[in-house]
């Protein structure tokens, strides 16, 4: 008969307990590597997002400061604001052009006036999608285009621009208007990267609004005016003779 204070020995884990006891060790290892992966993902696509909006924003910010220094002159003759379309690369590309007024020298040490022609357009190819920035610091309408190139951003997939000219929205603005649009309108858009996990990148898009309301057909009506003063005074010179 056992003395009822014996001690018994204590049992050891079963097989099956162990098999177990594995296995849900592995499934805890595996979701927490998982989760882990998922969390390093979402960080990088953050990043990316992070880093493409600060493009989109830099783009619109550049394009809202040459537009806000735009170059007016009661004579349109001393201006420039179209959009022409040219190929490139053997696309067809739209080209904003106009002549802001610079307060910094482009080239430091060269004679340059204050008056730059700016053109900006979407230049793609096979690689990659760039929005390039055209300054040149001493525009001449008998001169062949020039000045410094340079890509302010890449990534953009999207540059439209619009005009509204007091009626209605306009896609183009031709040279032949010989006055400024109302309001100008520009979309950038970018898409992030897709993420080397497979997960794609968000869109990030920006939009600013130029007024020109004050100046808009002020310079067409000056220029009017102008020719209908030189008008009589010929007719004068006639009645002169």
């Amino acid at each position: 008969m056992k003395h009822p204070h014996t001690k018994r020995k204590p049992k050891g884990f079963t097989l099956i307990e162990l098999i177990i006891a594995s296995t849900i060790g592995v499934f805890v290892a595996l979701v927490a590597v998982s989760s882990l992966k998922l969390i390093s993902a979402g960080a990088e696509i953050v990043d990316d997002n992070i880093d493409i909006a600060g493009e989109v924003r830099f783009v619109a910010k550049s394009i809202g400061a040459d537009l806000g220094n735009l170059y007016r002159d009661k004579d349109t003759r001393n201006m420039k604001f179209v959009t022409t379309t040219k190929q490139v690369n053997g696309a067809a590309v739209n080209l904003l052009t106009f002549y802001t007024v610079g307060r910094v020298p482009a080239r430091p040490g060269q004679p340059e006036g204050d008056v730059y022609e700016v053109e900006y357009y979407l230049m793609k190819n096979q690689q990659k999608t760039s929005l390039m920035r055209r300054l040149w610091p001493n525009p001449n309408r008998n001169a062949q285009p020039g000045g410094m190139m340079t890509e302010i951003a890449s990534g953009i997939d999207v540059f439209d621009v619009r005009f509204f000219d007091g009626q209605k929205w306009l896609n183009e603005w031709p040279e032949e208007e010989k006055t400024l649009p109302q309001l100008v309108e520009v979309l950038i858009t970018a898409k992030a990267p897709d993420n080397a996990r497979g997960f794609s990148g968000d869109r990030v898009s920006e939009s600013l609004v130029v007024n020109f309301t004050r100046f808009a057909g002020k310079e067409s009506s000056a220029m009017q005016d102008d020719e209908q003063k030189e008008q009589d005074q010929q007719e004068k010179n006639q009645e002169t003779e």
